[in-house]
């Protein structure tokens, strides 16, 4: 058999199995989705299962979120699913979107549409259309644009998604110059799917990407944030982000990603620090536990953003990044703000990306209990991920290093484990309330109390616990040199 002939057999295999994964998740929602259908069909109307919901289905990976497409407009829709449906919610509705409930499943009803986008924000301007074929051509891409009519199980594939998914390839049903100009989210989608799908991007879809990755500022931020997550939280992120940097997409949202490629690792680790970087990523990724960790993801991703604006170079030719971990914060923050991320998960990745140096030294025997207890204290609640993540920083090729480090990570792991159980790590607080400090100084709440409170926990971190005799001296002693006592 000739090696084309070969290939070819490949992709017949693949589509039967795609096809029958189709037919196996089909009939799991078949009773809801049928009777719907026929529903639809008795008011003459069509419906079709569609877009993902299909794609789903065909990986064998389809949802309880089913989505569907119709000839009926959104009033009719709403009268044929009424007295049905469990529940309907019309949140969508300016866009010719019905939803609904039913045994568990979650539908959404869409009428068929030939949108026009205006140009300039790319929101869609709905405008009806009248069958399914110029429907599925506005889709994004051709795995996305095929369709199975309910109840009668018709399957329709006019721009070939299905040999499409056998490929593992994203290409768009019509050129990909009108597909970006229509939305340019689109670009940012593509990568997604390729880090979500482990699929390949069309030589062609990807050219365009390059030539018009300028017009992704015309996106709101928030669209990209979402799809930017998504895309991080995909099954082979590192392939996304490539993407992105490759084609300029990163320099219109994420230029500090984009800037790491510049820049040359110290230790000569890898050919660079991005390298170094999509590394730590992956290996934050295989401590994940259950799912997509994103906070620790975003942390692996911006960990050495600050090594740009901290380079120099010694007289001896080493080159270092003195207090990048610092610098790195704030671009975090900044780049998170101006993404529109909630304030808790921004201020999680930006204390981990100030956080992830601090453990370098402890080998060297530097630490104190004191020490230990400050950076459990710091850490917080994110004392877990922050292992997680300086475990990941480690990328040497040294393998006698690499086991070092670990061995001595370990070693600051098991003291950690050690202290707590003696001292309760994870509440670390003074030895006296702000009552009892109230009641000893006789002083009103106010600044003093907090004042007299932070002496006795920085007291507490470098000393241990005090009894209470101890502490209460230790707080007269601290009121006297500050002059407040009442």
């Amino acid at each position: 058999m000739s090696e084309a002939s070969a290939s070819h057999a490949a992709d017949r295999r693949d589509l039967t199995a795609a096809q029958r994964n189709a037919v196996a998740e089909l009939l799991r929602v078949s009773p809801v989705a049928d009777e719907l259908g026929r529903r639809f069909a008795q008011a003459g109307h069509e419906l079709h299962l569609v877009g993902g919901s299909v794609r789903d289905a065909l990986l064998g990976r389809l949802g309880d979120d089913l989505d569907f497409c119709t000839d009926a407009h959104p009033d009719q829709t709403i009268r044929i699913i009424r007295g049905w449906a469990e529940s309907i919610w019309e949140t969508g509705r300016e866009f010719g979107t019905i939803g609904c409930q039913r045994d568990g499943l979650r539908l959404e009803i869409t009428t068929f549409r030939a949108e026009a986008y205006d140009q300039v924000s790319r929101n869609p301007v709905v405008e009806y259309g009248t069958n399914l074929v110029d429907d599925l051509k506005r889709r994004d891409f051709t795995v996305n644009a095929m369709a199975v009519s309910v109840p009668d199980h018709r399957f329709t594939d006019p721009y070939g998604g299905l040999a499409d998914l056998a490929a593992k390839i994203i290409r768009t049903p019509g050129t990909p110059q009108e597909s970006f100009r229509d939305d340019p989210l689109r670009m940012l989608r593509a990568a997604r799917f390729a880090a979500q799908l482990r699929f390949t991007v069309h030589p062609d879809v990807r050219a365009a990407m390059t030539r018009m990755a300028a017009d992704l500022d015309r996106i709101t931020a928030e669209r990209i944030r979402d799809e930017f997550t998504k895309l991080l939280c995909g099954a082979d992120p590192i392939t996304g982000l490539r993407l992105l940097v490759d084609t300029g997409l990163a320099e219109r949202f994420l230029p500090e990603l984009t800037g790491l490629k510049l820049e040359i690792d110290e230790h000569a680790q890898h050919k660079d620090v991005y390298e170094h970087t999509l590394t730590v990523v992956d290996n934050a990724m295989s401590m994940e536990e259950d799912g997509c960790d994103f906070v620790l993801r975003m942390a692996a991703l911006m960990h050495d953003v600050g090594k740009p604006a901290t380079k120099s170079v010694g007289p001896d030719g080493r080159v270092s990044f003195h207090h990048h971990e610092v610098v790195g914060a704030r671009l975090t923050k900044a780049r998170m703000k101006a993404l529109r991320y909630p304030k808790d998960v921004t201020s999680q990745v930006v204390k981990l990306v100030g956080l992830h140096l601090r453990f370098y030294g402890y080998g060297r025997g530097e630490w104190t209990d004191s020490a230990v207890r400050r950076y459990v204290t710091d850490a917080g609640d994110l004392l877990t991920r922050l292992h997680k993540l300086t475990r990941s920083d480690c990328t040497t090729r040294n393998r006698r290093k690499a086991a070092q480090l670990a061995a001595d990570y370990d070693a600051l792991e098991e003291r950690i484990a050690r202290i707590a159980a003696d001292e309760d790590l994870a509440r670390v607080r003074p030895d006296l309330d702000g009552n009892a400090i109230m009641e000893l100084l006789g002083v009103p709440p106010g600044p003093v109390v907090g004042r007299a409170w932070q002496h006795l926990k920085e007291l507490r971190l470098e000393r241990g616990p005090l009894d209470r005799d101890e502490a209460e001296a230790e707080l007269l002693r601290w009121a006297r040199e500050q002059d407040v006592l009442g």
